[in-house]
């Protein structure tokens, strides 16, 4: 045995007993004589090691593996910067261990005082680097296209769910503005969904050891000594988002009402040419206001209309239009293709009909033409609760004190699907009714979803608990008449569904029902329900549903939910005169 050799395996048994590992365990592993293990041990004072030693010697061990690995996954690449960072700590404690002085532990403290603290949300130009590097060593290849395109005034990206672009944006902004002081502006249809990017920078912030706080984010310092930027987190519902100016970010623009309202407003906190506006969505329906900002429909350019080709295959690796706009569409399969693992599109298929897969994940537009309910006046119902509904705390065990509360019930077609939405009616003559919360459940069995009914029932004062029991529904029916027994049982029929559809459709046109305006997934559900006539002639309204999933399950939730309100209390128009003339 050479002596390299005989000092690798030292190494190792040392390792394995540091690990816990029992001395004849190491020599059985290992094929070397008890004595001699035995020996090691009391020559080299292995019992002794302090436990920084042991763990330094591990993440040596594994920091080792990870250098030598020629292709590194993302989170092999994260972990490795982990590391890093844990034997900068150990090494502050060889130091204290050598010197005694707690300002070696602790370098804001200096002998028997503490260090100026530094000023709040600062970085230094050595953490900025680590942040900069981690950042492009996790990227994408379509993240990378959206890196390159920065140099672009106007980036318009068409995009999947789940890709990873409110994650990717978050990050960009906040290393663009610790590295030159620029300001960055970020657009959303509501309050919560502002809050998204704001976890995401302080989330990004923290994997460096890096405390970011406020609203906005005043960053204190910035590279090359320039001043820090500041993070504006706005709503599309600000009053003031036009006092404000820097690079600009809009999120999910395809769901926001008054686009081209907002869209002004966007442009004009950007206007200095050193601005850059990126807008970033999945699509909606090409009944939206953004349509045509989309295909650049209406762009002069001299004395000739600018023609943008928007189509997939011309859009798949990016490209500049004639209006100066750089534009690309990414779907779930380009996204798969350009290295995102995280999907599997057998099981999406089997979640998703397939007008919601191709809306969702393949960027195609919804023709809301055939719909009973019209998108533009689904939009008008979104509200930025966070703002609007003071007397709403959805994290309270009370969330609306003793308010009256609605329930409705939609169980799937196949048993493993379902919603429940929960509705705070309107009090007054012509006040909203709000939607509170929405709920579904996949995999789940009836137990399991009755007792999370019974947990709503238990956090709110509910007053009427509407299911649909025309097929499954009814487990879930019989089992909650066990703590609720006035639950009502709704038998669909083509009359029961014209009533409840005309109910809602009147709630929607007059903007008495309000959610929150981020929960698109809401408005694709009341997107989906269409007028279809039965074999015997009679209108009654659908949704499209396969064996392998539901469909619209949220909408009908809602409808189930609204059957405690009387319809002739809606509205003043006479309910036979509406329902004829409805259908």
């Amino acid at each position: 045995m050479t002596s390299s050799v005989d000092e690798s395996i030292k190494k190792s048994a040392k390792s394995l007993y540091w690990q816990g590992e029992r001395i004849a365990e190491i020599a059985k592993k290992f094929q070397i004589p008890l004595p001699t293990i035995y020996s090691w041990k009391r020559r080299h004072h292995w019992q002794r090691a302090s436990a920084s030693e042991r763990i330094e010697n591990i993440l040596s061990q594994r920091l080792a593996g990870l250098i030598c690995k020629d292709h590194k996954s993302n989170g092999e690449y994260k972990e490795l910067d982990g590391l890093m960072r844990q034997l900068e700590r150990i090494a502050r404690i060889h130091k204290y261990e050598n010197s005694g002085k707690e300002s070696d532990l602790n370098p804001k403290r200096k002998g028997n005082h503490f260090e100026k603290r530094a000023p709040k949300n600062s970085v230094s130009d050595e953490q900025i680097n680590s942040m900069t590097d981690g950042f492009t060593n996790l990227l994408f290849d379509y993240q990378k296209k959206w890196l390159t395109a920065k140099k672009y005034r106007i980036r318009n990206i068409l995009k999947s769910r789940q890709v990873g672009a409110t994650w990717f944006f978050a990050r960009e902004a906040l290393l663009d503005a610790l590295t030159t002081g620029d300001n960055q502006i970020f657009l959303s249809a509501s309050r919560a969904q502002a809050e998204v990017f704001r976890g995401y920078i302080i989330n990004f912030a923290a994997e460096y050891e890096i405390k970011l706080s406020g609203n906005p984010i005043v960053l204190a310092n910035a590279k090359a000594g320039k001043a820090g930027g500041t993070l504006y987190f706005l709503s599309t519902s600000s009053r003031t988002a036009q006092s404000y100016h820097g690079h600009v970010y809009f999120d999910e623009y395809f769901w926001v009402p008054k686009f081209a309202e907002f869209r002004k407003v966007a442009s004009g906190m950007a206007m200095h040419k050193k601005w850059r506006q990126t807008y970033f969505s999945t699509p909606s329906a090409i009944t939206h206001e953004a349509y045509q900002f989309w295909t650049g429909k209406g762009r002069i350019r001299g004395d000739k209309e600018a023609t943008v080709e928007v189509d997939h295959h011309f859009l798949k690796a990016g490209k500049l239009g004639t209006d100066r706009q750089w534009r690309q569409i990414v779907t779930v399969n380009d996204a798969i293709t350009g290295g995102c693992e995280l999907f599997d599109l057998e099981e999406l298929r089997s979640e998703y009909t397939e007008d919601e897969f191709n809306q969702l994940l393949m960027c195609e537009f919804i023709d809301d033409s055939s719909s009973v309910f019209g998108f533009n006046e689904l939009l008008s119902c979104g509200v930025d609760s966070l703002n609007v509904w003071h007397d709403f705390v959805r994290s309270a065990p009370r969330p609306i004190n003793e308010r009256p509360i609605w329930l409705g019930y939609d169980p799937s077609r196949t048993r493993d699907n379902a919603a429940v939405c929960v509705i705070a009616p309107g009090t007054e003559s012509q006040a909203p009714f709000r939607i509170l919360e929405k709920i579904e459940w996949r995999g789940m069995d009836f137990v399991s979803q009755v007792e999370a009914i019974k947990k709503l029932t238990e956090r709110y004062h509910v007053h009427f608990i509407g299911i649909d029991t025309t097929g499954i529904g009814m487990g879930v029916y019989d089992l909650v008449r066990n703590f609720y027994p006035a639950a009502r049982a709704i038998n669909y029929s083509p009359q029961t569904k014209s009533r409840m559809v005309l109910r809602v459709k009147e709630l929607i046109r007059s903007r008495r029902l309000q959610f929150d305006s981020s929960w698109n997934d809401l408005i694709r559900a009341f997107l989906a329900i269409k007028r279809v006539t039965t074999n015997s002639g009679a209108i009654t309204f659908e949704a499209a549903r396969s064996e392998q999933s539901g469909h619209a399950d949220l909408a009908w939730a809602v409808m189930c939910a609204l059957e405690a309100q009387p319809i002739n209390q809606i509205s003043d128009i006479a309910p036979s005169q509406s329902l004829i003339e409805f259908i």
